[in-house]
Protein backbone atom coordinates (compact mmCIF):
# COMPACT_ATOMS: atom_id res chain seq x y z
CA UNK A 1 0.00 0.00 0.00
CA UNK A 2 2.12 2.96 -1.30
CA UNK A 3 0.84 6.07 1.53
CA UNK A 4 -0.59 9.39 0.95
CA UNK A 5 2.07 10.98 2.99
CA UNK A 6 5.70 10.27 3.75
CA UNK A 7 7.37 11.25 7.04
CA UNK A 8 10.83 11.31 7.30
CA UNK A 9 12.76 10.80 10.26
CA UNK A 10 15.55 12.88 11.49
CA UNK A 11 15.88 11.35 14.78
CA UNK A 12 13.40 13.08 16.75
CA UNK A 13 11.48 11.65 19.36
CA UNK A 14 7.69 13.01 18.14
CA UNK A 15 7.97 11.54 14.92
CA UNK A 16 5.72 8.44 15.82
CA UNK A 17 3.51 11.39 17.05
CA UNK A 18 3.23 13.26 13.29
CA UNK A 19 2.51 9.44 12.21
CA UNK A 20 -0.51 9.28 14.59
CA UNK A 21 -1.98 12.15 14.35
CA UNK A 22 -2.66 11.77 9.92
CA UNK A 23 -3.76 8.31 10.61
CA UNK A 24 -6.49 9.87 13.10
CA UNK A 25 -7.72 12.28 10.07
CA UNK A 26 -8.05 8.59 8.32
CA UNK A 27 -4.57 9.26 6.33
CA UNK A 28 -2.44 6.50 5.54
CA UNK A 29 1.19 7.54 6.10
CA UNK A 30 4.50 6.23 6.86
CA UNK A 31 7.63 6.74 8.35
CA UNK A 32 11.21 6.36 7.03
CA UNK A 33 14.96 6.61 7.68
CA UNK A 34 16.09 10.71 6.41
CA UNK A 35 18.50 8.49 4.21
CA UNK A 36 16.64 5.74 3.19
CA UNK A 37 13.96 6.59 0.56
CA UNK A 38 11.10 4.06 -0.14
CA UNK A 39 11.03 3.52 -4.06
CA UNK A 40 7.07 4.83 -4.30
CA UNK A 41 9.14 8.55 -2.71
CA UNK A 42 7.46 10.34 -6.04
CA UNK A 43 4.43 8.63 -6.33
CA UNK A 44 3.22 10.41 -2.77
CA UNK A 45 1.02 13.14 -2.23
CA UNK A 46 2.48 15.25 0.85
CA UNK A 47 6.15 15.35 2.34
CA UNK A 48 7.04 16.35 6.25
CA UNK A 49 9.87 16.50 7.74
CA UNK A 50 10.38 15.64 11.31
CA UNK A 51 12.62 17.26 14.01
CA UNK A 52 15.71 16.31 15.20
CA UNK A 53 18.06 16.02 18.32
CA UNK A 54 20.52 17.58 15.89
CA UNK A 55 21.19 21.34 15.19
CA UNK A 56 21.36 22.38 11.65
CA UNK A 57 24.24 24.54 12.10
CA UNK A 58 26.49 21.65 13.12
CA UNK A 59 28.88 20.17 10.35
CA UNK A 60 27.01 16.26 11.13
CA UNK A 61 23.72 18.03 10.96
CA UNK A 62 21.59 14.92 8.81
CA UNK A 63 21.35 16.08 4.92
CA UNK A 64 18.65 15.62 2.87
CA UNK A 65 17.99 17.22 -0.53
CA UNK A 66 14.29 18.07 -0.06
CA UNK A 67 14.95 20.46 -3.73
CA UNK A 68 14.34 17.63 -5.18
CA UNK A 69 10.94 17.37 -4.01
CA UNK A 70 9.98 21.09 -4.72
CA UNK A 71 7.37 21.53 -6.88
CA UNK A 72 6.46 17.99 -7.09
CA UNK A 73 3.81 17.73 -3.70
CA UNK A 74 3.39 20.19 -0.39
CA UNK A 75 6.13 19.77 2.19
CA UNK A 76 5.67 20.77 6.06
CA UNK A 77 9.18 20.83 7.71
CA UNK A 78 8.58 20.80 11.76
CA UNK A 79 11.11 21.98 13.79
CA UNK A 80 14.45 20.87 12.94
CA UNK A 81 12.82 20.31 9.13
CA UNK A 82 11.76 23.95 9.13
CA UNK A 83 15.19 25.55 9.93
CA UNK A 84 16.82 23.43 7.71
CA UNK A 85 14.99 24.43 4.71
CA UNK A 86 15.38 27.62 5.98
CA UNK A 87 19.04 27.40 6.28
CA UNK A 88 19.40 25.45 2.73
CA UNK A 89 17.58 28.20 0.83
CA UNK A 90 19.57 31.09 2.49
CA UNK A 91 17.85 31.95 5.53
CA UNK A 92 19.62 32.31 8.86
CA UNK A 93 19.58 29.51 11.91
CA UNK A 94 21.47 30.36 14.89
CA UNK A 95 21.43 28.89 18.25
CA UNK A 96 19.75 29.94 20.88
CA UNK A 97 20.84 31.41 23.81
CA UNK A 98 19.06 28.67 25.89
CA UNK A 99 16.84 26.03 24.89
CA UNK A 100 13.21 26.95 24.17
CA UNK A 101 11.30 24.16 26.16
CA UNK A 102 7.71 23.73 26.49
CA UNK A 103 4.46 25.84 26.01
CA UNK A 104 4.50 28.86 24.16
CA UNK A 105 1.60 30.92 22.50
CA UNK A 106 1.02 32.36 18.86
CA UNK A 107 0.96 36.01 18.97
CA UNK A 108 0.33 37.02 15.40
CA UNK A 109 -0.67 35.52 12.14
CA UNK A 110 0.76 38.00 9.69
CA UNK A 111 -1.04 36.25 6.70
CA UNK A 112 -4.13 34.25 5.98
CA UNK A 113 -3.35 31.15 4.75
CA UNK A 114 -4.70 27.41 4.16
CA UNK A 115 -1.87 26.32 6.78
CA UNK A 116 -3.17 27.92 9.87
CA UNK A 117 -6.92 28.21 8.54
CA UNK A 118 -9.30 27.72 11.47
CA UNK A 119 -6.93 28.48 14.24
CA UNK A 120 -6.90 30.87 17.10
CA UNK A 121 -4.18 34.00 17.91
CA UNK A 122 -2.50 32.90 21.36
CA UNK A 123 -3.42 29.12 20.65
CA UNK A 124 -0.97 27.68 23.09
CA UNK A 125 1.86 25.89 20.91
CA UNK A 126 4.77 23.08 22.33
CA UNK A 127 8.61 24.07 21.44
CA UNK A 128 11.21 21.90 21.77
CA UNK A 129 14.66 23.12 20.15
CA UNK A 130 17.92 24.64 20.71
CA UNK A 131 18.43 26.98 17.29
CA UNK A 132 16.01 29.57 15.83
CA UNK A 133 15.27 30.85 12.37
CA UNK A 134 16.45 34.53 12.68
CA UNK A 135 16.39 35.13 8.95
CA UNK A 136 14.21 33.61 6.37
CA UNK A 137 15.18 33.01 2.96
CA UNK A 138 14.22 35.59 -0.03
CA UNK A 139 11.82 33.70 -1.48
CA UNK A 140 9.85 33.08 1.88
CA UNK A 141 6.86 34.51 3.51
CA UNK A 142 5.99 35.24 7.21
CA UNK A 143 2.89 33.51 8.21
CA UNK A 144 3.31 33.44 12.26
CA UNK A 145 4.70 34.45 15.61
CA UNK A 146 4.44 33.43 19.21
CA UNK A 147 5.38 35.55 22.20
CA UNK A 148 8.70 33.39 22.55
CA UNK A 149 10.09 33.74 18.63
CA UNK A 150 9.50 35.81 15.92
CA UNK A 151 9.71 32.94 12.98
CA UNK A 152 7.30 30.59 14.10
CA UNK A 153 5.59 30.17 10.84
CA UNK A 154 6.66 30.44 7.41
CA UNK A 155 5.96 29.52 3.60
CA UNK A 156 7.93 29.64 0.59
CA UNK A 157 6.55 32.04 -2.08
CA UNK A 158 6.07 29.44 -5.40
CA UNK A 159 3.60 27.28 -6.60
CA UNK A 160 0.45 27.48 -4.73
CA UNK A 161 -0.26 23.91 -5.79
CA UNK A 162 2.90 22.69 -4.18
CA UNK A 163 3.81 25.00 -1.62
CA UNK A 164 6.87 24.42 1.29
CA UNK A 165 6.14 25.36 4.95
CA UNK A 166 8.25 25.46 7.86
CA UNK A 167 7.12 25.39 11.07
CA UNK A 168 9.25 25.77 14.71
CA UNK A 169 6.86 24.19 17.01
CA UNK A 170 5.32 20.54 17.44
CA UNK A 171 1.66 20.12 15.91
CA UNK A 172 1.44 16.74 16.80
CA UNK A 173 2.06 16.73 20.58
CA UNK A 174 -1.32 17.57 22.27
CA UNK A 175 0.29 20.21 24.21
CA UNK A 176 -0.55 21.91 20.94
CA UNK A 177 -3.61 22.15 21.15
CA UNK A 178 -4.57 23.31 17.87
CA UNK A 179 -2.15 20.67 16.44
CA UNK A 180 -4.18 18.68 14.83
CA UNK A 181 -6.09 21.93 12.84
CA UNK A 182 -3.02 22.77 11.44
CA UNK A 183 -2.13 18.64 10.37
CA UNK A 184 -5.71 18.71 8.68
CA UNK A 185 -5.33 21.74 7.31
CA UNK A 186 -1.89 20.43 5.73
CA UNK A 187 -3.29 17.13 4.56
CA UNK A 188 -6.76 17.87 3.13
CA UNK A 189 -6.40 21.63 2.05
CA UNK A 190 -2.75 21.40 1.23
CA UNK A 191 -2.32 18.25 -0.66
CA UNK A 192 -5.62 16.96 -1.09
CA UNK A 193 -5.95 14.04 0.23
CA UNK A 194 -9.08 11.89 0.91
CA UNK A 195 -9.51 10.70 4.93
CA UNK A 196 -9.97 7.11 3.25
CA UNK A 197 -8.04 4.83 5.48
CA UNK A 198 -10.42 3.15 7.60
CA UNK A 199 -10.69 -0.08 9.34
CA UNK A 200 -13.09 -1.93 6.92
CA UNK A 201 -10.61 -0.44 3.92
CA UNK A 202 -7.58 -1.96 5.95
CA UNK A 203 -9.17 -5.60 6.21
CA UNK A 204 -10.37 -6.01 2.42
CA UNK A 205 -7.08 -4.92 1.41
CA UNK A 206 -5.38 -7.08 4.18
CA UNK A 207 -6.89 -10.06 2.86
CA UNK A 208 -6.88 -9.74 -0.43
CA UNK A 209 -3.18 -9.48 -0.18
CA UNK A 210 -2.71 -12.48 2.23
CA UNK A 211 -5.16 -14.50 0.14
CA UNK A 212 -2.51 -13.65 -3.27
CA UNK A 213 0.90 -13.49 -1.43
CA UNK A 214 0.22 -17.10 0.69
CA UNK A 215 -1.55 -18.97 -2.21
CA UNK A 216 -1.62 -22.48 -1.78
CA UNK A 217 0.95 -22.47 1.35
CA UNK A 218 0.41 -23.01 4.56
CA UNK A 219 1.07 -20.51 7.74
CA UNK A 220 2.56 -21.38 11.09
CA UNK A 221 1.04 -18.66 13.29
CA UNK A 222 2.93 -17.97 16.80
CA UNK A 223 -0.23 -17.14 19.12
CA UNK A 224 0.13 -15.14 22.47
CA UNK A 225 -3.51 -14.40 23.62
CA UNK A 226 -2.58 -10.82 23.13
CA UNK A 227 -4.33 -8.19 20.84
CA UNK A 228 -1.98 -8.07 18.30
CA UNK A 229 -1.33 -11.84 17.19
CA UNK A 230 -4.81 -12.48 18.09
CA UNK A 231 -6.38 -9.82 15.30
CA UNK A 232 -3.49 -11.25 12.91
CA UNK A 233 -4.21 -14.60 13.22
CA UNK A 234 -8.03 -13.93 12.51
CA UNK A 235 -7.23 -11.74 9.36
CA UNK A 236 -4.67 -14.49 8.18
CA UNK A 237 -7.45 -17.11 9.06
CA UNK A 238 -10.74 -14.94 7.30
CA UNK A 239 -8.20 -14.85 4.48
CA UNK A 240 -6.81 -18.93 4.22
CA UNK A 241 -9.10 -20.28 6.63
CA UNK A 242 -7.47 -24.04 7.67
CA UNK A 243 -4.30 -23.26 5.44
CA UNK A 244 -3.19 -21.35 9.08
CA UNK A 245 -1.68 -23.50 11.83
CA UNK A 246 -1.74 -21.94 15.29
CA UNK A 247 1.06 -22.63 17.90
CA UNK A 248 0.95 -21.70 21.18
CA UNK A 249 4.48 -22.18 23.27
CA UNK A 250 4.41 -21.75 26.98
CA UNK A 251 7.66 -20.67 27.42
CA UNK A 252 7.85 -20.58 31.28
CA UNK A 253 7.05 -16.40 31.17
CA UNK A 254 3.13 -16.22 30.98
CA UNK A 255 0.99 -14.66 32.93
CA UNK A 256 -0.28 -17.41 35.69
CA UNK A 257 -2.58 -19.92 34.41
CA UNK A 258 -2.54 -18.14 30.63
CA UNK A 259 -1.45 -21.12 28.43
CA UNK A 260 -5.03 -22.98 29.11
CA UNK A 261 -6.69 -19.67 29.07
CA UNK A 262 -5.38 -18.75 25.47
CA UNK A 263 -6.13 -21.95 23.73
CA UNK A 264 -9.66 -22.05 25.47
CA UNK A 265 -9.94 -18.62 23.43
CA UNK A 266 -8.27 -19.95 20.02
CA UNK A 267 -10.45 -22.86 19.97
CA UNK A 268 -13.84 -20.93 20.67
CA UNK A 269 -12.56 -19.13 17.33
CA UNK A 270 -12.02 -21.66 15.17
CA UNK A 271 -8.59 -21.30 14.59
CA UNK A 272 -6.27 -24.25 14.78
CA UNK A 273 -3.94 -23.98 17.64
CA UNK A 274 -1.39 -26.37 19.13
CA UNK A 275 -0.18 -25.69 22.24
CA UNK A 276 3.65 -27.12 22.94
CA UNK A 277 5.64 -26.68 26.20
CA UNK A 278 9.01 -25.38 26.06
CA UNK A 279 9.57 -23.98 29.27
CA UNK A 280 12.51 -26.13 30.42
CA UNK A 281 14.22 -25.13 27.22
CA UNK A 282 13.37 -21.82 27.74
CA UNK A 283 14.75 -21.57 31.37
CA UNK A 284 17.96 -23.32 30.40
CA UNK A 285 18.95 -21.05 27.71
CA UNK A 286 18.36 -17.80 30.01
CA UNK A 287 20.51 -19.38 32.77
CA UNK A 288 23.10 -16.58 33.65
CA UNK A 289 21.75 -14.24 31.68
CA UNK A 290 21.45 -10.45 32.84
CA UNK A 291 21.27 -8.10 30.31
CA UNK A 292 17.84 -7.08 28.83
CA UNK A 293 18.78 -7.39 25.43
CA UNK A 294 20.46 -11.06 24.97
CA UNK A 295 17.04 -12.13 27.14
CA UNK A 296 15.25 -10.55 23.86
CA UNK A 297 16.87 -12.31 21.65
CA UNK A 298 17.12 -15.39 22.95
CA UNK A 299 13.62 -15.60 23.47
CA UNK A 300 13.47 -14.51 19.93
CA UNK A 301 15.55 -17.64 18.86
CA UNK A 302 13.89 -20.19 20.97
CA UNK A 303 10.76 -18.83 19.76
CA UNK A 304 11.93 -19.38 16.04
CA UNK A 305 13.32 -22.93 17.16
CA UNK A 306 10.28 -24.02 18.34
CA UNK A 307 7.72 -22.98 15.54
CA UNK A 308 10.56 -24.11 12.90
CA UNK A 309 10.36 -27.90 14.81
CA UNK A 310 6.71 -27.51 14.21
CA UNK A 311 7.04 -26.59 10.85
CA UNK A 312 8.98 -28.79 9.83
CA UNK A 313 5.89 -31.14 10.63
CA UNK A 314 3.53 -29.58 8.65
CA UNK A 315 3.80 -29.90 5.07
CA UNK A 316 3.72 -27.10 2.45
CA UNK A 317 4.27 -24.47 5.87
CA UNK A 318 6.20 -21.98 4.38
CA UNK A 319 5.05 -18.92 6.31
CA UNK A 320 5.43 -17.53 9.97
CA UNK A 321 2.80 -15.38 10.88
CA UNK A 322 3.42 -12.64 13.41
CA UNK A 323 1.62 -9.74 14.97
CA UNK A 324 4.06 -7.39 14.69
CA UNK A 325 2.67 -3.70 14.60
CA UNK A 326 4.39 -0.65 13.63
CA UNK A 327 6.35 0.60 16.61
CA UNK A 328 7.82 -2.81 16.40
CA UNK A 329 9.26 -2.08 13.23
CA UNK A 330 10.52 1.63 13.89
CA UNK A 331 11.91 1.35 17.24
CA UNK A 332 13.56 -1.29 15.87
CA UNK A 333 15.72 0.26 13.36
CA UNK A 334 17.91 3.05 14.09
CA UNK A 335 18.23 6.30 12.03
CA UNK A 336 21.60 6.31 11.64
CA UNK A 337 23.20 9.57 13.66
CA UNK A 338 20.28 11.20 14.95
CA UNK A 339 18.25 8.77 16.77
CA UNK A 340 19.16 5.02 18.65
CA UNK A 341 17.04 1.79 18.85
CA UNK A 342 15.68 1.95 22.24
CA UNK A 343 14.79 -2.18 22.26
CA UNK A 344 15.31 -5.12 20.17
CA UNK A 345 11.65 -7.11 20.05
CA UNK A 346 11.04 -10.45 19.78
CA UNK A 347 9.56 -10.43 16.59
CA UNK A 348 11.98 -8.32 14.65
CA UNK A 349 14.75 -8.88 16.41
CA UNK A 350 17.14 -11.87 17.11
CA UNK A 351 15.87 -14.24 14.02
CA UNK A 352 18.71 -16.94 13.09
CA UNK A 353 19.73 -16.89 9.45
CA UNK A 354 18.65 -20.99 9.19
CA UNK A 355 15.09 -19.54 9.36
CA UNK A 356 13.32 -21.38 6.80
CA UNK A 357 9.71 -19.24 7.14
CA UNK A 358 9.12 -16.59 5.16
CA UNK A 359 7.49 -13.55 7.53
CA UNK A 360 3.86 -13.02 7.23
CA UNK A 361 3.39 -9.87 9.15
CA UNK A 362 -0.04 -8.13 8.20
CA UNK A 363 -0.05 -5.59 11.50
CA UNK A 364 3.50 -4.19 10.60
CA UNK A 365 1.84 -0.79 9.42
CA UNK A 366 -0.82 -0.63 11.83
CA UNK A 367 -0.46 1.63 15.92
CA UNK A 368 -1.55 -0.38 19.09
CA UNK A 369 -5.04 1.46 18.69
CA UNK A 370 -5.84 0.87 15.42
CA UNK A 371 -5.09 -3.05 16.14
CA UNK A 372 -7.80 -2.75 18.26
CA UNK A 373 -10.27 -0.93 16.29
CA UNK A 374 -9.39 -3.60 13.24
CA UNK A 375 -10.26 -6.03 15.83
CA UNK A 376 -13.47 -4.69 17.08
CA UNK A 377 -14.50 -4.63 13.26
CA UNK A 378 -13.58 -8.05 12.70
CA UNK A 379 -15.89 -8.95 15.43
CA UNK A 380 -13.53 -10.36 18.36
CA UNK A 381 -15.13 -10.23 21.78
CA UNK A 382 -14.38 -7.52 24.19
CA UNK A 383 -12.30 -10.35 25.99
CA UNK A 384 -9.37 -10.40 23.38
CA UNK A 385 -9.34 -6.59 22.15
CA UNK A 386 -9.44 -4.83 25.31
CA UNK A 387 -7.03 -7.14 26.76
CA UNK A 388 -3.78 -5.36 28.08
CA UNK A 389 -0.84 -5.17 25.67
CA UNK A 390 1.70 -7.46 27.36
CA UNK A 391 5.16 -7.96 26.18
CA UNK A 392 6.93 -10.74 23.64
CA UNK A 393 9.44 -11.68 25.86
CA UNK A 394 6.77 -11.94 28.49
CA UNK A 395 7.96 -11.80 32.63
CA UNK A 396 11.75 -12.36 31.81
CA UNK A 397 11.83 -8.77 31.03
CA UNK A 398 9.91 -7.90 34.01
CA UNK A 399 12.38 -9.82 35.90
CA UNK A 400 15.41 -7.55 36.69
CA UNK A 401 18.50 -9.39 36.03
CA UNK A 402 18.59 -13.46 35.78
CA UNK A 403 15.56 -15.05 35.23
CA UNK A 404 15.23 -18.83 36.99
CA UNK A 405 12.30 -20.64 37.67
CA UNK A 406 11.21 -19.75 41.07
CA UNK A 407 11.40 -15.80 40.15
CA UNK A 408 9.08 -16.82 37.79
CA UNK A 409 6.30 -18.68 40.16
CA UNK A 410 6.63 -15.52 42.65
CA UNK A 411 5.47 -12.96 39.63
CA UNK A 412 3.28 -14.78 38.19
CA UNK A 413 1.80 -14.51 42.00
CA UNK A 414 1.99 -11.37 42.45
CA UNK A 415 0.97 -9.97 39.23
CA UNK A 416 -1.89 -12.26 39.02
CA UNK A 417 -3.27 -10.17 42.77
CA UNK A 418 -2.55 -7.22 40.75
CA UNK A 419 -4.46 -7.72 37.40
CA UNK A 420 -7.29 -9.76 39.22
CA UNK A 421 -8.02 -6.65 41.79
CA UNK A 422 -8.17 -4.25 38.48
CA UNK A 423 -10.77 -6.37 37.52
CA UNK A 424 -12.47 -6.59 40.40
CA UNK A 425 -12.67 -2.74 41.21
CA UNK A 426 -13.53 -1.81 37.58
CA UNK A 427 -10.09 -0.12 36.75
CA UNK A 428 -8.97 -2.36 34.37
CA UNK A 429 -10.29 -1.21 31.06
CA UNK A 430 -9.39 2.51 32.36
CA UNK A 431 -5.71 1.30 32.53
CA UNK A 432 -3.87 1.43 29.06
CA UNK A 433 -1.13 -1.47 30.47
CA UNK A 434 -0.27 -3.28 33.86
CA UNK A 435 2.12 -5.72 35.54
CA UNK A 436 4.27 -6.29 38.06
CA UNK A 437 7.94 -6.11 37.94
CA UNK A 438 10.77 -7.77 39.82
CA UNK A 439 13.41 -6.35 41.33
CA UNK A 440 16.64 -7.42 41.87
CA UNK A 441 17.22 -6.34 45.29
CA UNK A 442 15.57 -7.22 49.01
CA UNK A 443 14.62 -5.26 51.57
CA UNK A 444 13.93 -5.85 55.62
CA UNK A 445 10.66 -6.19 56.79
CA UNK A 446 8.95 -7.56 59.90
CA UNK A 447 6.19 -10.32 59.69
CA UNK A 448 4.79 -11.14 63.29
CA UNK A 449 7.67 -11.11 65.44
CA UNK A 450 10.30 -12.04 62.88
CA UNK A 451 12.76 -10.15 61.02
CA UNK A 452 12.46 -10.61 57.18
CA UNK A 453 15.02 -9.98 53.97
CA UNK A 454 12.58 -10.61 51.05
CA UNK A 455 12.55 -9.40 47.23
CA UNK A 456 10.85 -5.92 46.21
CA UNK A 457 8.24 -5.52 43.39
CA UNK A 458 6.94 -2.79 41.79
CA UNK A 459 3.23 -2.14 40.25
CA UNK A 460 3.43 -0.21 37.05
CA UNK A 461 0.10 0.65 35.32
CA UNK A 462 0.23 3.56 32.64
CA UNK A 463 -2.73 5.33 30.40
CA UNK A 464 -1.95 5.63 26.89
CA UNK A 465 -3.05 5.81 23.31
CA UNK A 466 -0.82 3.71 21.52
CA UNK A 467 2.51 3.47 24.10
CA UNK A 468 4.19 5.62 22.28
CA UNK A 469 4.12 7.56 25.03
CA UNK A 470 2.20 7.18 28.39
CA UNK A 471 1.46 8.79 31.79
CA UNK A 472 1.88 6.47 35.08
CA UNK A 473 -1.94 5.74 36.32
CA UNK A 474 -3.45 7.56 39.38
CA UNK A 475 -4.92 4.95 40.77
CA UNK A 476 -6.72 5.09 44.07
CA UNK A 477 -3.95 4.88 47.16
CA UNK A 478 -6.93 2.65 49.23
CA UNK A 479 -6.83 0.56 45.76
CA UNK A 480 -2.90 0.53 45.51
CA UNK A 481 -3.00 -0.22 49.37
CA UNK A 482 -4.82 -3.69 48.97
CA UNK A 483 -3.36 -4.24 46.54
CA UNK A 484 0.06 -4.12 48.47
CA UNK A 485 -1.19 -5.70 51.30
CA UNK A 486 -2.49 -8.40 49.35
CA UNK A 487 0.76 -9.36 47.71
CA UNK A 488 2.83 -8.71 50.77
CA UNK A 489 0.18 -11.46 52.33
CA UNK A 490 -0.47 -13.82 49.59
CA UNK A 491 3.12 -14.20 47.86
CA UNK A 492 5.60 -15.53 49.77
CA UNK A 493 8.94 -14.45 49.31
CA UNK A 494 7.63 -10.44 48.96
CA UNK A 495 7.55 -8.08 52.19
CA UNK A 496 7.51 -4.81 50.19
CA UNK A 497 5.61 -3.43 47.01
CA UNK A 498 6.37 0.21 45.68
CA UNK A 499 3.92 1.90 42.49
CA UNK A 500 5.99 3.54 39.69
CA UNK A 501 5.26 6.98 38.69
CA UNK A 502 7.21 7.85 35.55
CA UNK A 503 6.21 8.41 32.41
CA UNK A 504 7.26 7.62 29.20
CA UNK A 505 9.20 9.43 28.03
CA UNK A 506 11.84 9.56 29.60
CA UNK A 507 11.10 6.52 31.30
CA UNK A 508 9.84 3.42 29.29
CA UNK A 509 6.72 1.48 30.00
CA UNK A 510 8.74 -1.93 30.59
CA UNK A 511 11.49 -2.08 32.90
CA UNK A 512 13.89 -3.62 30.59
Amino acid sequence: MIPDILILDFGSQYTQLIARRVRELNVYCEIHPYHTLPDYANEIKGLILSGSPFSSVEPNAPQFNFQQFMGKMPILGICYGAQYIAQQLGGKVERSEKREYGKAMLSAFHQKDALTNLMNEHSQVWMSHGDTITQLPKQATLLASTNAIEIAAFKLNGPIEKPVYGIQFHPEVTHSVEGKILLKNFVEQICYIEPNFTPASFIEKTIEDIKTTVGEDKVIMGLSGGVDSSVAATLIHKAIGNQLIGIFVDNGLLRKGEFEEVLSVYHSLGIQVKGIDEKAAFYEALQNIYDPEQKRKIIGHQFIAAFEREASKVLNAAWLGQGTIYPDVIESVSVHGPSAKIKSHHNVGGLPDTMQLKVLEPLNRLFKDEVRIVGKALGLPHSIVGRHPFPGPGLAIRILGEVTPEKVALLQQADHVFINELKTHHLYDSVWQAGVILLPVKSVGVMGDERTYEHVVALRAVTSVDGMTADWCNLPYDFLSNVSTKIINQVNGVNRVVYDISTKPPATIEWE
